[in-house]
């Protein structure tokens, strides 16, 4: 009976029936490397980059900055900030705010143009760019060759997620679907309710009520019932992250939710799926979900698979 249950379940993910909602794959933790190179012009924009409560962003620099001349807006919003001659490391504490913009200025040492160089930090739930490379001078071949190096790389991975995106959408709906997919390949769906054992960190936007765990040979699937909390206005995921306790990450392949949370709506359907090899651990892994704008947060702690 549960084996039914789940294969009806994961086939509606892969029909993209009812309120499916597309995630922008990521399989680390951090984004690529960036790299920020500056001009002597007080036009040049203020590059923007993304950090994320408890997630590590640092800074390298090919010129010594100014500990003296560092300004970080909101900086008792950080749980660590650890400045170098060369290199800065900030990790943003829970106080930090999806969606909260805030500026970094540093001061260069030498004197020479551009005299200081300032970034825009752009709060994440759950994603953060993990390396800033930040040159004043004229960068080395090498580096250029390793940017056209990883270039390649995610383009690569670009072509592979819409080859494997065209085979599913191609693939015919129900149980054949599941089976032409080899989704299911011969073992099946395993299943598991895990709604003791999850745990829900305070302030969410919606409250949790069952949760169930889904396991087949390629893929994993969390199903959460979720229920208005203290919020009155609409929330409905549209992003998602299970991350392990070694800050490894799955990579989630889309999130479903049945209709909008709302004061009066009743109890809805979220629905997270991603990717798993069959050695992949069962947990325990940690299942953020977020709205359209990022703000508005649901943190799940101890997701366990079968």
């Amino acid at each position: 009976m549960h084996h039914s249950v789940s294969a009806v379940l994961l086939s509606l993910l892969l029909s993209g029936a009812g309120a499916a909602l597309a995630q922008s794959p990521s399989s680390t933790v951090g984004l690529s490397v960036r790299r920020v190179e500056l001009v002597a012009d007080d036009a040049q924009p203020a590059a923007e980059v993304a950090v994320s409560p408890g997630l590590s962003t640092v800074f390298l620099f090919d010129s010594e900055v100014s500990r003296e001349g560092l300004m970080l807006e909101g900086r008792e919003r950080f749980a660590m900030v650890d400045a170098g001659l060369k290199t800065l490391r900030l990790v943003p504490s829970e106080k930090l705010l999806a969606g909260e913009r805030l500026n970094l200025t540093v001061r260069f040492q030498d004197g020479s143009a551009p005299a200081t160089a300032t970034f825009v930090l752009v709060a994440h739930p759950a994603r953060s760019e993990a390396h800033v490379e930040v040159y004043r001078r004229k960068r080395s071949v090498e580096t250029y060759q390793e940017e056209v190096r990883l270039a390649r790389s995610e383009a690569e991975q670009c072509r592979e997620e819409n080859a494997r995106l065209r085979a599913e959408r191609s693939a015919p709906d129900g149980l054949t679907g599941l089976i032409s997919t080899e989704v299911l390949s011969k073992r099946g769906v395993d299943y598991r309710e895990v709604s003791k054992e999850v745990t829900q960190a305070p302030g969410g936007a919606a409250g949790k009520g069952f949760v169930y765990a889904y396991r087949t040979a390629r893929r994993v699937a969390v199903e959460v019932t979720v229920m208005p909390g203290g919020d009155a206005q609409p929330w409905t995921a549209v992003g998602a992250m299970l991350r392990g306790k070694a800050n490894e990450e799955l990579k989630v392949l889309q999130v479903w939710q049945s209709g909008p949370v709302a004061p009066g709506s009743g109890v809805q359907r979220v629905v997270v799926e991603a990717e798993a090899a069959s050695e992949s651990p069962q947990g325990p892994f940690t299942l953020k979900l977020w709205d359209a704008d990022g703000r508005r947060t649901v943190t799940l702690g101890n997701v366990t698979f079968p």
